[in-house]
């Protein structure tokens, strides 16, 4: 199967296996109007030609043509899976936007997991109430498409399904694990994140440290009330 992959990989493909779905649709192809004029059954006809007994050329077994097949559609799936997904900030004009062009400089190093960044985000809703909280910003890369917010065409706000999320007015409140982190809250140091990959701690508080390989960023802006970015720098635990 390796050595199929290789060989479709390499443009050594066989032109039947990408120009028939099925095994059927490529006996009919060896079946003329006279085979079926004289036989009168098409079941009898594609026998006969994998048989050898109609057809031009060498006929490939049902073995040979499914395995090539499996192998064709695994080598697009590689082929797929490796090609480099699009940046939702790319060839985007953000001049005057300093959060959306810090989040633009860290989405590729996010993006393949060399840094996992915290975003903390204060401002007010569409209903005019003041809300707060913690956005992963690997997970939203993931689950959302951001490139209507790099176009303006939305803004970035916390919801209730991030990390921490709290709404100032209701006093709704809310915290999620993520697949990067987990939320370390009721504790005297107040609201942590462990980073699940290296199991390091990410400090939020401002009068404290961020933590090992991490760091804290103020980003000055009009954009919002108030925007603070923690990067942390991923270390797999050996």
């Amino acid at each position: 199967m390796e050595d199929e992959v290789s060989e479709l990989q390499g443009g050594g493909a066989d032109a039947i296996i990408s120009e028939f779905n099925t095994y059927e649709d490529y006996l009919d192809r060896q079946i003329t109007p006279t085979d079926l004029y004289y036989l009168e059954d098409i079941e009898l006809a594609r026998q006969l030609v994998e048989l050898g007994y109609r057809g031009n050329g060498e006929i490939l077994r049902r073995e040979e043509f499914e395995s090539r097949k499996e192998a064709a559609e695994l080598a697009r799936r590689q082929k797929m899976h490796n090609k480099p997904k699009k940046l939702a900030s790319a060839g985007k004009d953000l001049a005057g936007c300093p959060v959306l062009q810090a989040l633009a400089q860290r989405e590729e190093a996010v993006r393949n997991g060399k840094l996992t960044t915290i975003i903390f985000i204060r401002d007010r809703n569409g209903k005019g109430q003041e809300v707060s909280g913690y956005i992963d910003y690997a997970y939203r890369l993931k689950t959302e498409n951001l490139e209507p917010i790099f176009d303006f065409k939305k803004r970035l706000m916390p919801k209730s399904s991030d990390l921490s999320f709290y709404n100032w007015e209701t006093q709704t409140s809310t915290s999620n694990p993520t697949p990067n982190f987990q939320v370390i809250a009721d504790n005297e140091a107040g609201l942590l994140f462990k980073n699940k990959r290296d199991r390091k701690i990410i400090n939020v508080d401002p009068r404290a440290r961020p933590g090992d390989n991490s760091t804290r960023t103020e980003i000055q802006t009009d954009e919002y009330m108030q925007v603070v970015l923690y990067d942390h720098v991923t270390r797999r635990r050996s």
